[in-house]
């Protein structure tokens, strides 16, 4: 790593990014307000609808999202108002939040880092997510997805702000691993960068928990969460790049032990991400993508 470069990574910390990155892309006020109403005893489903149904486009995303693999809901969806009857408004907000990362996304798309590699490790990171929480006995799995699709945001804000770091971050190789390329370039990593946004948002603790501490979480014990997201993320790394990565060399068997999860239930998560990747994307308007050879 150049001298140049070390300088404009030491300038820069996780939080500047954030704030940088939070003052040029605001999370829609409908976030903020349906937050409010799920922190209200008294709110109704009505109030629920009223607030989204406000922006239309918001709501024919929102009602795609529901009616896809992401979340398997038995019959179809048609109505907002009857997603909250059937799903709650928990998988309301969750669904919010991946409408606005695909906004998010397309708003820090730039070419210095591979978007087709950033859009698919993304969102197969949170299909993987979903299926290991389900297979570890974690409740409400769609709060993993919503992480793993989120966990890695900090490389388009990187990217966007400091082009030349993200470039040689991406340049990683199976003795030199992405966080570990991050580290040494920045302090720290994209995903420290993405939890500190999200904090400015004020997406609940729940979900940037696992993002902001999954890379250490063989060294540390938090929770479930934690681990799936760590895993899930060395499975995308694997699905982007088989050439490079196998199972055995990038995922820890000892932590799917410590979660109940069986190296057949690490490959069913694997291939239902693999599978369902591309139906995810289209639905997030990542039309440029093309998938890896398997």
């Amino acid at each position: 790593m150049t001298k140049q470069l070390k300088d404009e990574a030491v300038k820069l910390q996780a939080i500047d990014y954030a704030n940088q990155a939070n003052g040029s892309f605001a999370l829609p006020d409908a976030c903020f307000k349906v937050k409010t109403l799920m922190e209200d005893e008294n709110s109704t489903a009505k109030d629920f609808a009223n607030v989204i149904s406000i922006d239309p486009s918001m709501t024919s995303r929102l009602l795609k999202i529901a009616n896809s693999a992401v979340y398997s809901f038995p019959g179809e969806i048609s109505t907002i108002s009857r997603a909250i009857t059937i799903i709650g408004t928990q998988s309301i907000y969750n669904m919010m939040l991946v409408d606005v990362a695909s906004s998010a996304f397309k708003h820090f798309a730039n070419q210095a880092i591979d978007l087709k590699r950033f859009w698919r490790m993304s969102v197969y990171c949170g299909l993987a997510a979903k299926n290991l929480a389900i297979s570890a006995g974690i409740r409400d799995i769609e709060r993993l997805f919503v992480a793993g699709l989120l966990q890695n945001f900090g490389e388009l804000i990187v990217a966007k702000v400091s082009p030349e770091i993200a470039q040689h971050c991406e340049q990683y190789s199976q003795n030199d691993l992405p966080w570990q390329r991050q580290y040494q370039a920045l302090d720290f990593t994209y995903t420290d960068v993405s939890a500190e946004l999200l904090k400015l948002w004020q997406i609940p603790e729940k979900i940037i928990l696992p993002i902001r501490h999954f890379n250490q979480a063989l060294d540390i014990q938090i929770n479930k969460d934690v681990k799936v997201m760590y895993l899930a993320s060395r499975l995308a790394l694997v699905d982007s790049h088989p050439e490079l990565f196998t199972y055995d060399d990038i995922v820890d068997q000892g932590l799917c032990q410590s979660l109940g999860i069986t190296f057949e239930e690490l490959i069913a998560a694997a291939e239902f991400a693999h599978d369902e990747a591309d139906n995810v994307l289209g639905i997030m308007g990542a039309k440029f993508f093309d998938k890896p050879a398997s």
